[in-house]
């Protein structure tokens, strides 16, 4: 017989794969401390079958254990939650009447909401910052309590904290609140959180106020928003301090203007005036990914802009997808939408005509021009707008074809961002959402065909290129990998995706005729590499900081004269420098030469050749590279000849060697 008084035993699996057993109710640092005590001073939390707990709650069932130490990465949430908090109690320890609301950490670190009569100004930062340092001094432990609902709108209607009295209304009469104090400040929070305050450490710096309304709702009141971050240990802040004002220097919109590239206005919100120089930019990266898809198989098509509303009914974009298309209805009462994406007219172009299995893969890419409603407040330049090319392709092949076009697409995909100098790449496998059509056994067939390709992946690779799931993250029709690219000052950027679609085909009832002359319904794959082409112009802009490798480069080289009496040799400079195909502008102005040099580097023109009248006499050009003060003297012919072979792109080059190789 069992004795009641006989506690239960839990068991517990470490991360090194050893098991222990611990009676129910053994809190985290209690296991941490068991461990050993150097441990324990490090640890800030713990994680029961993947998900965080305080370090001091009660492990309430048997699982997989990991003791988190500050060094890990999951700690980071914790520290900047921990912020949010102290921040909050800064505020009201410095201005006792602000009302607080909601705290919640973001990427990279967190925000805090004010209601105060006089809105936050720059300056109040530094204050409230020195007095979170010595609330973090404080070493106040983090306790949770929790209380009844009831008890805490009492509470906080006692307090005068009205938006907390609604956050708790918005919960269930019958469920139990927990309540997070620090020294005797307290806030409403799901947790956790770390030890104490001290946990948050001095890697933490107020960013800047912003106004937001209460929980996203004009009607509401105006509050003060206070962002932040917070980082593990000082260099992680210095880096990412760096990180922000590099990003302010390549910010693509400032340097689209200062190189003349395109604009926005209010009359076409969303949509890009490219000028002269941004559409060759545009051009070469269309004619770049042109050559790149031919030698990879696909035909160049092109579907119609505007559809009838019944095919994108079909398609199932009508349900899944209205609010973000554009709709115009006609004199004769038909309603069509400005395509969102290309996919629907590809499939008609697939069943027009009878197609055999001899045929497949079919590969059909276009550079097509989408529009899709994005909310005004979320348009940023490039990098989010509402009319947009995208490098689409669809291919449309068989079962047994498929794992192998999906490795062809990774290779095209993978050697295009090398081309473009990304080479810290993330495939992530993006799986089946909880808004999805398709059955339970077709998604279960494309994910496992999916993960055996992202295996094939990270083998082939040697390592080289990273892989990770990223569960319910598939579109509606199908799982898909991720291209996750890092810049040069270590951003992440998702561009490239591959997605099995085994819906479309059949909703638009295509097929092709197997060998044994039956219909089958072929597989279909999305795949597109720069994604939005905007945008990612907009992500080379800032990758290079405006310096385009030359063959990019909308102005490859300015030949500017030193005197007037040089103006004769430089048109013939300029014009030996266009034969080699070369992008060429002449600036012969009646200015000093530092002057002209200052205006093309700012304007990140590559190549600067300066000709006066020792250049003119014996035949020579000096030639300053964007971002070096030296000069480089050399023949008119040896000039030419260094520019032009360094403005090949890099796919023509490797056809070149490759035949030289062959040779």
């Amino acid at each position: 017989m069992t004795n009641p008084a006989q506690s239960a035993v839990l068991s517990l699996e470490f991360p090194d794969g050893s098991v222990r057993d611990f009676e129910a109710g053994t809190s985290g640092l209690q296991i941490a401390e068991g461990i050993s005590k150097s441990l324990a001073k490090k640890s800030v939390a713990y994680a029961l079958n993947g998900d965080l707990k305080d370090l001091a709650e009660p492990v309430e069932h048997s699982g997989k254990i990991e003791i988190v130490t500050r060094a890990d990465e999951r700690a980071l949430e914790l520290i900047r939650h921990d912020c949010a908090h102290v921040l909050a109690e800064a505020v009201q320890e410095l201005w006792p009447k602000t009302k607080v609301s909601i705290g919640p950490v973001i990427e990279n670190g967190f925000y805090y909401d004010f209601d105060r009569d006089e809105p936050f100004t720059p300056e109040d930062l530094e204050v409230i910052e020195k007095k979170m340092r010595q609330i973090i001094a404080r070493n106040d432990s983090f306790t949770k309590e929790v209380w009844s609902r009831d008890d805490a709108k009492a509470y906080f209607e006692k307090t005068g904290e009205t938006y907390k009295v609604e956050l708790v209304d918005a919960i269930d009469a019958d469920q139990n609140l927990n309540i997070y104090k620090q020294g005797e400040w307290l806030d409403l929070c799901l947790g956790p959180h770390g030890p104490s305050t001290a946990n948050v450490g001095n890697a933490f710096k107020l960013m800047n106020v912003a106004g937001a309304y209460w929980r996203g709702d004009s009607d509401n009141q105006m509050l003060s928003r206070i962002y932040g971050t917070a980082w593990a240990d000082e260099k992680q802040l210095k880096n990412y301090l760096f990180m922000l004002e590099e990003a302010q220097k390549r910010d693509h919109r400032k340097l689209g203007r200062e190189m003349d590239l395109f604009h926005f206005q209010e009359e076409g919100p969303g949509v890009v005036f490219w000028h002269a120089k941004g559409w060759r930019v545009f051009q070469n990266l269309v004619n770049y990914m042109r050559r790149r898809i031919e030698e990879h198989g696909y035909d160049e098509v092109n579907a119609p802009q505007i559809l009838d509303k019944a095919l994108w009914q079909t398609s199932g974009h009508w349900d899944w997808y209205r609010e973000n298309m554009f709709t115009t209805v006609t004199e004769d009462d038909r309603q069509f939408a400005i395509k969102p994406m290309n996919c629907p007219g590809h499939v008609q172009i697939f069943k027009n005509g009878l197609r055999s299995y001899r045929e497949l893969p079919v590969k059909m890419a276009e550079f097509g021009n989408v529009h899709r409603y994005e909310p005004s407040g979320a348009l940023h330049g490039l990098m989010r707008v509402r009319g947009f090319t995208m490098d689409d392709a669809h291919v449309f092949c068989t079962p047994e074809q498929l794992e192998d076009e999906c490795l062809r697409i990774n290779d095209l995909i993978l050697t295009t961002y090398a081309d473009f100098g990304f080479d810290n790449i993330v495939v992530k496998l993006s799986t089946r959402p909880e808004k999805r059509v398709g059955s339970d056994e077709v998604w279960d067939r494309a994910e496992a065909i999916m993960q055996k390709v992202l295996d094939e992946i990270e083998a082939d690779s040697e390592g080289r290129i990273k892989t990770e799931p990223n569960p319910g993250e598939g579109a509606f029709y199908g799982p898909k990998f991720e291209y996750v690219l890092r810049d040069a000052i270590g951003r992440d950027w998702q561009c490239g995706t591959t997605q099995i679609d085994f819906a479309l085909p059949e909703r638009f009832g295509a097929f092709y005729i197997d060998q044994n002359s039956e219909k089958q319904e072929p597989v279909m794959v999305h795949r597109a590499i720069c994604g939005s082409m905007e945008r990612f112009i907009g992500i080379l802009i800032e990758h290079y900081a405006g310096h385009f490798p030359l063959w990019m480069a909308p102005v490859q080289a300015v030949v500017a004269t030193i005197t007037s009496e040089a103006d004769g040799y430089g048109e013939k400079v300029a014009e030996a420098l266009r034969d080699a195909g070369l992008h060429v502008e002449t600036d012969f102005r009646n200015e000093k030469i530092n002057y002209k040099v200052r205006e093309h580097s700012l304007a990140k023109v590559p190549a600067i050749i300066a000709i006066g009248a020792r250049e003119a006499d014996q035949g020579t050009v000096s030639i300053r590279r964007l971002g070096s003060k030296n000069q480089t003297s050399m023949t008119l012919e040896e000039a030419v000849s260094s520019l032009s072979d360094e403005a090949v792109a890099p796919d023509i080059r490797r056809k070149k060697q490759a035949r030289a190789d062959r040779n």
